[in-house]
């Protein structure tokens, strides 16, 4: 049985004192919460004020990113190795944003993906089709594309530390929200790749969902066979609203 996992990405959001603030109020709010696994990813210069607040908490700590070197002259870099010290166990990898703004590619998620392992970080890799590939029906084909690729450095051993997060980019942020249907399909096609790739173990990776993730349809898409748990971006940024997705058995 896997267990859920719900993580909220705070992106490009959040002072430190905002996010002491956020964390704090969002902590009493899951104090009880039992049977899902929580995390948050604040921006890198809350990442220590964060940590000390959730230490022994239900709250695990994520980084939205990293780089593939421990140390170096890589200015602006952050690596695994100084995440890992200071108490983060999730790391994002391969957002769609990172992918669109900044260059990201298959074969620089692979590597961030190897250096993340080697450090006991645990990834949150995504991957996720465009509008256009979409309507030119090719989400089945980029998806393959991008685990093929991007995993080609997991070893079996490594590959039940890794999440995917499988994001559509029509749906980050937009508003639209695959259907529940929509969603574990690819989800289901995602572990199929990875039974091929992984045999038995494939079937212990969660497979997130994240596109504009909300209290109102959480639970429809939890209840999906292969939805095992949601990368949330705006709904993460309030304590209320991040905890009734946490909670969404709730919302049913």
């Amino acid at each position: 049985m896997r267990m859920p996992f719900i993580a909220g990405n705070w992106k490009m959001h959040k002072t430190r004192q905002e996010a002491v603030e956020l964390v704090s109020a969002l902590k009493s709010l899951v104090a009880g919460v039992t049977g899902v696994e929580i995390a948050v990813a604040p921006p890198f210069t809350a990442l220590h004020a964060v940590a000390e607040v959730v230490e022994g908490s239900n709250i695990a700590l994520a980084a939205q990113n990293c780089f593939w070197e421990s140390e170096g002259a890589y200015t602006g870099e952050v690596s695994p190795r100084m995440l890992q010290e200071i108490g983060c166990r999730y790391v994002i990898i391969g957002h769609s944003e990172r992918r669109q703004y900044f260059g990201e590619t298959n074969a620089t998620v692979a590597k961030r993906l190897q250096a993340a392992l080697a450090h006991g970080l645990r990834p949150i890799c995504c991957v996720g089709e465009t509008l256009e590939e979409r309507e030119a029906n090719q989400t089945f084909a980029v998806i393959e594309t991008q685990i093929n690729e991007g995993l080609q450095p997991v070893a079996p051993q490594q590959v039940t530390e890794l999440v995917i997060a499988y994001e559509p980019v029509w749906a980050i942020g937009t508003g639209k929200t695959a259907t529940p249907a929509q969603a574990n399909e690819v989800h289901g096609f995602i572990r199929d790749l990875l039974r091929k790739r992984y045999g038995e173990r494939a079937e212990e990776v969660r497979i997130q969902y994240g596109g504009s993730v909300k209290p109102e349809n959480i639970a429809a898409l939890m209840a999906e066979s292969d939805i095992d748990g949601a990368l949330v971006g705006g709904a993460s940024l309030q304590a209320d609203s991040f905890a009734r997705i946490v909670q969404y058995d709730k919302e049913r």
